[in-house]
Protein backbone atom coordinates (compact mmCIF):
# COMPACT_ATOMS: atom_id res chain seq x y z
CA UNK A 1 0.00 0.00 0.00
CA UNK A 2 3.03 2.70 0.82
CA UNK A 3 4.56 2.01 -1.95
CA UNK A 4 0.93 2.44 -4.15
CA UNK A 5 1.34 5.51 -2.85
CA UNK A 6 4.75 6.57 -3.40
CA UNK A 7 4.06 5.49 -6.80
CA UNK A 8 0.85 7.64 -7.29
CA UNK A 9 2.80 10.73 -5.69
CA UNK A 10 5.67 10.22 -7.79
CA UNK A 11 5.00 14.04 -9.86
CA UNK A 12 5.25 15.08 -5.98
CA UNK A 13 8.85 13.83 -6.18
CA UNK A 14 8.27 11.08 -4.06
CA UNK A 15 10.14 7.93 -4.37
CA UNK A 16 9.33 4.01 -4.20
CA UNK A 17 10.49 2.56 -1.33
CA UNK A 18 12.21 -0.77 -2.30
CA UNK A 19 10.30 -4.38 -0.96
CA UNK A 20 12.55 -5.32 1.58
CA UNK A 21 14.87 -8.26 0.89
CA UNK A 22 14.14 -11.20 3.24
CA UNK A 23 16.92 -12.03 5.59
CA UNK A 24 19.03 -15.05 4.63
CA UNK A 25 18.36 -17.98 7.05
CA UNK A 26 21.11 -20.31 9.17
CA UNK A 27 19.42 -22.73 6.84
CA UNK A 28 20.57 -21.19 3.87
CA UNK A 29 24.07 -20.24 4.82
CA UNK A 30 24.83 -23.99 5.95
CA UNK A 31 23.11 -25.22 2.40
CA UNK A 32 25.60 -22.84 0.80
CA UNK A 33 29.07 -23.79 3.02
CA UNK A 34 28.08 -27.56 1.96
CA UNK A 35 27.78 -26.73 -1.31
CA UNK A 36 31.26 -24.24 -1.23
CA UNK A 37 32.97 -27.23 0.17
CA UNK A 38 32.08 -29.92 -1.80
CA UNK A 39 32.87 -27.58 -4.83
CA UNK A 40 36.49 -27.07 -3.30
CA UNK A 41 37.20 -30.71 -2.69
CA UNK A 42 37.12 -31.03 -6.42
CA UNK A 43 38.87 -28.11 -7.19
CA UNK A 44 36.05 -26.14 -8.84
CA UNK A 45 37.16 -22.93 -8.58
CA UNK A 46 34.13 -21.24 -11.14
CA UNK A 47 31.16 -23.11 -9.50
CA UNK A 48 32.98 -22.21 -6.16
CA UNK A 49 33.72 -18.55 -7.58
CA UNK A 50 29.88 -18.65 -7.96
CA UNK A 51 28.77 -19.52 -4.53
CA UNK A 52 31.59 -17.21 -2.74
CA UNK A 53 29.61 -13.86 -5.21
CA UNK A 54 26.22 -15.40 -3.94
CA UNK A 55 27.50 -15.41 0.34
CA UNK A 56 29.02 -12.05 -0.30
CA UNK A 57 25.48 -10.44 -1.95
CA UNK A 58 23.96 -11.65 1.22
CA UNK A 59 26.40 -9.94 3.36
CA UNK A 60 26.07 -6.70 1.03
CA UNK A 61 22.10 -6.81 1.86
CA UNK A 62 22.22 -6.15 5.74
CA UNK A 63 24.73 -6.18 8.68
CA UNK A 64 22.17 -9.31 9.96
CA UNK A 65 22.90 -11.84 6.93
CA UNK A 66 26.49 -11.03 7.72
CA UNK A 67 25.99 -11.97 11.44
CA UNK A 68 24.30 -14.75 10.25
CA UNK A 69 27.31 -16.15 7.82
CA UNK A 70 29.50 -15.65 10.48
CA UNK A 71 27.32 -17.47 13.33
CA UNK A 72 26.54 -20.65 10.86
CA UNK A 73 29.99 -21.99 10.04
CA UNK A 74 30.89 -19.85 6.99
CA UNK A 75 34.66 -19.03 8.23
CA UNK A 76 35.99 -22.43 8.74
CA UNK A 77 34.91 -23.20 5.32
CA UNK A 78 36.31 -20.17 3.76
CA UNK A 79 39.11 -20.53 5.43
CA UNK A 80 39.57 -24.09 4.36
CA UNK A 81 38.35 -23.17 0.41
CA UNK A 82 41.12 -20.40 0.89
CA UNK A 83 43.93 -22.95 1.74
CA UNK A 84 42.77 -25.47 -0.57
CA UNK A 85 42.83 -23.06 -3.64
CA UNK A 86 45.98 -21.03 -2.20
CA UNK A 87 47.73 -24.78 -2.10
CA UNK A 88 46.71 -25.75 -5.96
CA UNK A 89 47.82 -22.48 -7.33
CA UNK A 90 47.94 -18.99 -6.43
CA UNK A 91 48.42 -17.74 -9.70
CA UNK A 92 45.55 -19.71 -11.60
CA UNK A 93 43.36 -18.81 -8.44
CA UNK A 94 43.86 -15.00 -7.78
CA UNK A 95 40.51 -13.84 -8.58
CA UNK A 96 38.41 -16.41 -6.63
CA UNK A 97 41.18 -15.98 -3.52
CA UNK A 98 40.72 -12.34 -3.69
CA UNK A 99 36.94 -13.07 -3.12
CA UNK A 100 37.08 -15.56 -0.16
CA UNK A 101 39.67 -13.39 1.28
CA UNK A 102 36.94 -10.04 1.08
CA UNK A 103 34.40 -11.95 3.38
CA UNK A 104 37.40 -13.91 5.49
CA UNK A 105 38.26 -9.92 6.46
CA UNK A 106 34.89 -9.39 9.08
CA UNK A 107 33.64 -13.41 9.77
CA UNK A 108 36.14 -13.69 12.23
CA UNK A 109 36.50 -15.71 15.01
CA UNK A 110 36.70 -18.81 12.94
CA UNK A 111 37.31 -21.58 15.44
CA UNK A 112 40.85 -23.11 16.20
CA UNK A 113 40.58 -25.21 12.96
CA UNK A 114 39.79 -22.41 11.05
CA UNK A 115 42.39 -20.29 12.27
CA UNK A 116 44.89 -23.53 11.49
CA UNK A 117 43.76 -23.43 8.10
CA UNK A 118 43.88 -19.20 7.17
CA UNK A 119 47.55 -19.67 8.92
CA UNK A 120 48.75 -22.37 7.31
CA UNK A 121 51.96 -21.88 5.06
CA UNK A 122 50.09 -21.97 1.72
CA UNK A 123 47.57 -19.30 3.06
CA UNK A 124 49.79 -17.06 4.67
CA UNK A 125 51.83 -16.78 1.17
CA UNK A 126 48.83 -15.54 -0.45
CA UNK A 127 47.52 -13.49 2.02
CA UNK A 128 50.99 -11.85 1.59
CA UNK A 129 51.01 -11.19 -2.13
CA UNK A 130 47.70 -9.64 -1.87
CA UNK A 131 49.11 -7.30 0.70
CA UNK A 132 51.87 -6.56 -0.95
CA UNK A 133 49.98 -6.11 -4.33
CA UNK A 134 48.15 -2.91 -6.01
CA UNK A 135 44.66 -3.92 -5.08
CA UNK A 136 43.59 -1.02 -2.31
CA UNK A 137 40.95 -3.00 -1.36
CA UNK A 138 43.32 -6.67 -1.71
CA UNK A 139 45.24 -5.16 0.66
CA UNK A 140 42.81 -3.56 3.05
CA UNK A 141 41.50 -7.32 3.43
CA UNK A 142 44.89 -8.90 3.72
CA UNK A 143 45.82 -6.58 6.49
CA UNK A 144 42.81 -7.03 8.35
CA UNK A 145 42.89 -10.70 8.69
CA UNK A 146 46.68 -10.71 9.58
CA UNK A 147 46.03 -8.36 12.08
CA UNK A 148 43.01 -11.15 13.45
CA UNK A 149 45.56 -13.73 13.15
CA UNK A 150 48.45 -12.48 14.96
CA UNK A 151 46.32 -11.19 17.57
CA UNK A 152 45.29 -14.89 18.00
CA UNK A 153 48.46 -17.02 18.21
CA UNK A 154 51.85 -16.15 18.68
CA UNK A 155 52.63 -18.89 16.40
CA UNK A 156 51.03 -16.85 13.47
CA UNK A 157 53.88 -14.33 14.19
CA UNK A 158 57.47 -16.41 13.22
CA UNK A 159 54.74 -18.06 10.51
CA UNK A 160 54.37 -14.63 9.16
CA UNK A 161 58.09 -13.32 9.68
CA UNK A 162 59.66 -15.78 7.87
CA UNK A 163 57.54 -15.18 4.20
CA UNK A 164 59.22 -12.81 1.86
CA UNK A 165 57.23 -9.27 1.67
CA UNK A 166 55.43 -9.68 5.24
CA UNK A 167 56.68 -7.25 7.14
CA UNK A 168 57.73 -4.99 3.79
CA UNK A 169 53.74 -5.02 3.16
CA UNK A 170 53.04 -4.01 6.39
CA UNK A 171 55.13 -0.73 6.38
CA UNK A 172 53.70 -0.33 3.16
CA UNK A 173 49.91 -0.01 4.36
CA UNK A 174 51.16 3.13 6.88
CA UNK A 175 53.82 4.50 4.53
CA UNK A 176 51.15 4.41 1.57
CA UNK A 177 47.61 4.79 3.59
CA UNK A 178 44.89 2.61 2.00
CA UNK A 179 42.33 4.08 4.46
CA UNK A 180 42.09 4.93 8.08
CA UNK A 181 40.78 1.19 9.36
CA UNK A 182 43.49 -0.51 6.75
CA UNK A 183 46.49 1.84 9.08
CA UNK A 184 45.25 1.14 12.37
CA UNK A 185 44.74 -2.81 11.57
CA UNK A 186 48.39 -2.91 10.10
CA UNK A 187 49.94 -0.96 13.30
CA UNK A 188 47.87 -3.69 15.93
CA UNK A 189 49.51 -6.33 14.12
CA UNK A 190 53.20 -4.58 13.82
CA UNK A 191 52.05 -4.06 17.83
CA UNK A 192 51.65 -7.78 18.34
CA UNK A 193 54.46 -8.90 15.99
CA UNK A 194 56.92 -6.94 18.17
CA UNK A 195 55.71 -7.77 21.31
CA UNK A 196 55.04 -10.86 21.23
CA UNK A 197 58.09 -12.84 20.06
CA UNK A 198 61.00 -12.67 22.71
CA UNK A 199 63.60 -12.26 19.43
CA UNK A 200 64.38 -9.28 18.81
CA UNK A 201 64.86 -9.64 15.35
CA UNK A 202 61.48 -8.98 14.47
CA UNK A 203 62.20 -5.82 16.35
CA UNK A 204 64.94 -5.24 14.26
CA UNK A 205 63.98 -5.77 10.50
CA UNK A 206 60.81 -3.33 11.27
CA UNK A 207 63.59 -0.56 12.21
CA UNK A 208 65.67 -1.27 9.00
CA UNK A 209 62.26 -0.82 7.42
CA UNK A 210 62.28 2.67 8.46
CA UNK A 211 59.34 2.55 11.09
CA UNK A 212 60.85 4.98 13.69
CA UNK A 213 60.66 8.58 11.58
CA UNK A 214 57.91 7.22 9.92
CA UNK A 215 55.72 6.77 12.86
CA UNK A 216 56.96 9.97 14.26
CA UNK A 217 55.57 11.79 11.29
CA UNK A 218 51.74 10.14 11.29
CA UNK A 219 51.37 10.73 15.20
CA UNK A 220 51.84 14.52 14.63
CA UNK A 221 48.83 15.32 13.41
CA UNK A 222 47.12 11.58 14.02
CA UNK A 223 43.66 11.38 15.62
CA UNK A 224 43.36 9.14 19.01
CA UNK A 225 43.38 5.48 17.52
CA UNK A 226 46.02 5.89 15.40
CA UNK A 227 48.69 8.09 18.15
CA UNK A 228 47.85 4.86 20.82
CA UNK A 229 48.55 2.21 18.23
CA UNK A 230 51.94 4.06 16.78
CA UNK A 231 53.31 4.87 20.29
CA UNK A 232 52.91 1.07 21.26
CA UNK A 233 54.21 0.17 18.30
CA UNK A 234 57.38 2.88 19.17
CA UNK A 235 57.33 1.75 22.67
CA UNK A 236 58.38 -2.07 21.53
CA UNK A 237 60.49 -0.73 19.25
CA UNK A 238 62.30 0.94 21.88
CA UNK A 239 63.38 -2.50 23.34
CA UNK A 240 66.00 -3.25 20.83
CA UNK A 241 69.08 -1.17 20.82
CA UNK A 242 68.65 -0.47 17.12
CA UNK A 243 65.06 0.99 17.61
CA UNK A 244 66.53 3.72 20.40
CA UNK A 245 69.35 4.52 17.88
CA UNK A 246 66.95 5.58 15.29
CA UNK A 247 64.98 7.56 18.02
CA UNK A 248 68.10 9.39 19.18
CA UNK A 249 69.21 10.38 15.44
CA UNK A 250 65.91 11.43 14.71
CA UNK A 251 64.92 14.86 15.85
CA UNK A 252 61.30 14.74 16.02
CA UNK A 253 61.65 11.93 18.60
CA UNK A 254 61.99 14.02 22.34
CA UNK A 255 60.01 17.29 21.07
CA UNK A 256 57.08 14.98 20.04
CA UNK A 257 56.79 12.81 22.86
CA UNK A 258 56.72 15.50 25.68
CA UNK A 259 54.27 17.42 23.51
CA UNK A 260 52.15 14.59 23.09
CA UNK A 261 51.96 13.94 26.82
CA UNK A 262 48.57 14.77 28.45
CA UNK A 263 47.05 15.79 25.02
CA UNK A 264 45.87 12.84 23.74
CA UNK A 265 44.90 10.21 26.29
CA UNK A 266 45.89 8.10 29.23
CA UNK A 267 47.09 5.55 27.23
CA UNK A 268 49.47 7.34 24.90
CA UNK A 269 50.68 9.33 28.32
CA UNK A 270 51.95 6.06 29.93
CA UNK A 271 53.36 4.98 26.99
CA UNK A 272 55.41 8.59 26.17
CA UNK A 273 56.48 7.95 29.78
CA UNK A 274 57.38 4.25 29.39
CA UNK A 275 59.70 5.99 26.02
CA UNK A 276 61.18 8.37 27.74
CA UNK A 277 62.16 6.41 30.44
CA UNK A 278 63.63 3.59 28.15
CA UNK A 279 65.73 6.44 25.94
CA UNK A 280 67.19 8.65 29.20
CA UNK A 281 68.32 5.46 31.10
CA UNK A 282 69.37 3.26 28.36
CA UNK A 283 71.12 6.60 27.07
CA UNK A 284 74.97 6.10 26.70
CA UNK A 285 76.56 8.26 29.49
CA UNK A 286 79.70 9.38 27.56
CA UNK A 287 76.95 11.96 25.62
CA UNK A 288 76.28 14.00 28.39
CA UNK A 289 72.98 12.94 28.89
CA UNK A 290 71.83 14.61 25.60
CA UNK A 291 68.56 13.38 25.46
CA UNK A 292 67.87 13.91 29.06
CA UNK A 293 68.59 17.75 28.67
CA UNK A 294 66.65 17.64 25.65
CA UNK A 295 63.43 16.40 27.51
CA UNK A 296 64.09 18.63 29.80
CA UNK A 297 64.27 21.91 28.20
CA UNK A 298 61.04 20.93 26.37
CA UNK A 299 59.10 20.86 29.40
CA UNK A 300 59.22 16.96 30.33
CA UNK A 301 60.18 17.94 33.58
CA UNK A 302 56.80 20.02 34.78
CA UNK A 303 54.52 17.51 32.57
CA UNK A 304 55.86 14.63 34.68
CA UNK A 305 55.16 16.52 37.85
CA UNK A 306 51.43 16.87 36.69
CA UNK A 307 51.31 13.52 35.58
CA UNK A 308 52.00 12.30 39.63
CA UNK A 309 49.40 14.37 40.75
CA UNK A 310 46.72 13.20 38.74
CA UNK A 311 47.04 9.64 40.03
CA UNK A 312 49.06 7.27 37.99
CA UNK A 313 49.21 3.46 38.22
CA UNK A 314 52.14 2.39 40.48
CA UNK A 315 54.34 1.32 37.23
CA UNK A 316 53.73 4.45 35.76
CA UNK A 317 54.30 6.30 38.78
CA UNK A 318 58.07 4.88 39.31
CA UNK A 319 59.14 5.76 36.17
CA UNK A 320 57.64 9.17 36.46
CA UNK A 321 59.34 9.62 39.69
CA UNK A 322 62.51 7.83 38.97
CA UNK A 323 62.93 10.51 35.43
CA UNK A 324 62.25 13.52 37.70
CA UNK A 325 65.21 12.76 40.02
CA UNK A 326 67.15 12.49 36.87
CA UNK A 327 65.77 15.81 35.46
CA UNK A 328 66.46 17.78 39.17
CA UNK A 329 70.16 16.89 38.46
CA UNK A 330 69.54 19.74 35.41
CA UNK A 331 67.43 22.49 37.02
CA UNK A 332 69.71 24.41 38.27
CA UNK A 333 71.43 25.27 34.91
CA UNK A 334 68.84 25.02 32.07
CA UNK A 335 65.84 26.72 31.31
CA UNK A 336 62.78 24.96 30.34
CA UNK A 337 60.87 26.09 27.19
CA UNK A 338 57.52 25.96 28.30
CA UNK A 339 56.05 28.62 29.86
CA UNK A 340 55.41 27.62 33.81
CA UNK A 341 52.30 30.13 33.37
CA UNK A 342 50.46 26.76 32.95
CA UNK A 343 51.59 25.23 35.77
CA UNK A 344 51.71 28.06 38.62
CA UNK A 345 48.95 26.13 40.72
CA UNK A 346 50.96 23.19 40.76
CA UNK A 347 52.20 21.19 44.02
CA UNK A 348 55.77 20.63 43.72
CA UNK A 349 57.36 18.03 45.36
CA UNK A 350 61.05 19.35 44.92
Amino acid sequence: MIQDWCVQNRSSGIERIPTPRIPVSAFEVSAICERIWTATKRGDRKKCGELVGKMKIWAKESERNRRCISNNGAGLVLAASFEAFSRLSMEENRALLEEILSLLSWVFPLGFEGQAKIGSDDSLTSIVSFLGGNDLSSRQNAVLVIKELVSLDQSHVVSLAKIDGAIEGLVRIISEPVSPKATKASLTAIFHMIHSCSESKIRSRFVEMGLVPLLLEIVVDGEKGVCERAFGVLDGLCDCEQGRKKAYENDLMIPVLVKKMLRVSDLVTELLISMLWKLCKKENRDEDDVVLVEAFQVGAFHKLLVVLQMGPSERVKGKATELLKLFNLHRSRLDCVDSFLDFKYLRRPF
